[in-house]
């Protein structure tokens, strides 16, 4: 799993304030888009989040107060390692406490005894920190350990080699709530994985997106995962859209387009004219109404010839920086891409699901497609610029998937349950001959034995192998998860 090698953090913790710095006022967007900007230039850009805001996480060790004769970790890692773990451990949790704006804070001593532990225990009750770390040093500790996992607050739990057996953890693991690891890894990597999850979560609920369908403007919370939707009416779109002027900002994103893109079949210059308008009236309505990420019924409002072009190229723009936008005003993609670009560092592709009965394959299609799909500061993948498959008009992405790339298949069913699959790129397949939408992706999954009785539509393909990071995300914060 790609959380052992995470980037430095740079993308941790981006609030509402920060995103729109980044993509709503003028000064800002032509700079930010002529660089191709990653989620971390977008932090870069914005003012920063003051520390006291951080959500607050608390660390403990436990280890028995006077030194010991056997039992693992053994008496040479005590006298050899201990110490410097303690002292190295600390420090490295400090950093990914920075790198994610975490207010990171330690007890002052070791838990040595049941007292300590159940003071610890009564302490974090009453305070309610937005997470736990603990690191049992001995053994003899795990009974100690569930008592703290049974606190109620999501808990992460580094068990080094040499301190548990299999039957150590078979139940505590499984807690909800907990997120253990026992693992080599003494550099402590997948704690910070862990950290990320609990940033991820106090993001998740301070994130909101507009909604734009139907004819009424309402505010909803999906719980429990706890992202906030702003509905407001479809009208505010076209009405936004006539008000964007061709400026230069306007010019400096079509003019990035028509560089970095393979090549150019169907769209004409005002197609991509229009379609960077379409991107700068968005950016106008995420300020207006205080939101940071979008969906919205774009083939209603095509199909009703409401806009000139799709907002497809304005979609895949937001999601290569770090901003949730969602076709069809899908509220299960809304939560599927937040999650993802939130927890992952990386956009998903959400696909329409096609099985392919001779082979038993699956197909994904759609006109929106990111192309950061290796992670916010990597290399994008190519693309070719072309019309919006159904109407023709406009312009969308054929963004092509490395073939033999391994993918986490993921979506949410409704706010508390996601359904998650894994799968291999076999190749990328053009329209025409097909038709569908542009970009079109045939995978090899692994289940069910028949493609047909997959589950989910508009699942996300994720480069990647993401599916226990998204179960040890679900376990943390009470969701289901399920094999598609």
């Amino acid at each position: 799993m790609c959380h052992h090698n995470q980037c430095s953090g740079m993308c941790g913790g981006i609030t509402r304030r920060e995103l729109l710095a980044a993509a709503a006022g003028t000064s800002v967007v032509g700079s930010f888009l002529l660089r191709n900007a990653t989620a971390a230039e977008a932090v870069k850009t914005a003012v920063e989040e003051s520390p006291s805001d951080w959500p607050d996480v608390r660390v403990a060790y436990l280890r028995p107060k006077d030194k010991y004769w056997l039992g693992w970790p053994g008496t040479a890692w005590e006298e050899g390692c201990c110490e410097k773990f303690l002292a190295e451990s600390r420090a490295t949790l400090e950093r990914f406490g920075r790198e994610l704006k975490l207010r990171v804070r330690f007890e002052p001593a070791p838990l040595y005894d049941d007292a300590a532990v159940d003071q610890f225990v009564a302490k974090v009750k009453a305070d309610r920190p937005k997470g736990i770390v603990v690191v049992p040093l001995h053994m003899q500790e795990w009974g100690r350990v569930e008592r703290i996992a049974g606190s109620g607050i999501p808990t992460i739990i580094f068990a080094g080699l040499g301190v548990c057996f299999t039957g150590h953890i078979q139940k505590v693991s499984r807690l909800p709530g907990v997120y253990l690891i026992s693992s080599p890894d003494w550099t402590l990597n997948p704690v910070r994985f862990g950290l990320k999850m609990i940033r991820t979560a106090h993001d998740v609920r301070r994130m909101r997106i507009a909604r734009i369908a139907g004819a009424e403007r309402k505010d909803q919370v999906l719980e429990p995962f706890g992202l906030q939707v702003r509905n407001l009416p479809r009208e505010v779109f076209p009405d936004t859209f006539k008000t964007v002027e061709t400026t230069p900002e306007v010019m400096a994103i079509v003019e990035e387009y028509e560089k970095t893109a393979q090549k150019c079949i169907e769209p004409t210059r005002d197609d991509l004219v229009n379609a960077a308008k379409n991107y700068v009236a968005s950016c106008r309505i995420l300020k207006e109404n205080d939101c940071n990420g979008i969906t919205m019924d774009c083939l209603g409002l095509v199909m009703d010839r409401k806009i000139p072009t799709p907002p497809c190229m304005a979609w895949c723009r937001f999601l290569d920086a770090g901003i949730p936008a969602i076709c069809e005003a899908d509220i299960n993609a809304v939560m599927s891409h937040t999650l993802c670009c939130r927890l992952l560092d990386k956009p998903g592709f959400m696909q329409d699901p096609v099985p392919e009965t001779v082979n038993n394959t699956f197909i994904g299609a759609h006109c929106v497609c990111p192309t950061k799909l290796n992670g916010y500061d990597k290399p994008g993948e190519p693309f070719v610029l072309r019309s919006h498959a159904e109407s023709n008009i406009g312009v969308s992405l054929q963004v092509l998937f490395r073939p033999d790339q391994e993918v986490t298949i993921m979506q949410f069913v409704g706010p508390g349950k996601i359904i998650l699959g894994k799968g291999k790129v076999l190749r990328n397949l053009d329209t025409p001959p097909n038709g569908g939408c542009r970009t079109s992706v045939e995978l090899a999954i692994d289940g069910p034995a028949d493609t047909r009785d997959t589950k989910g539509f508009h699942q996300l393909f994720i480069y990647g192998d993401h599916v226990r990071d998204f179960q040890a995300y679900a376990q943390m914060y009470g969701l289901e998860t399920e094999h598609i």
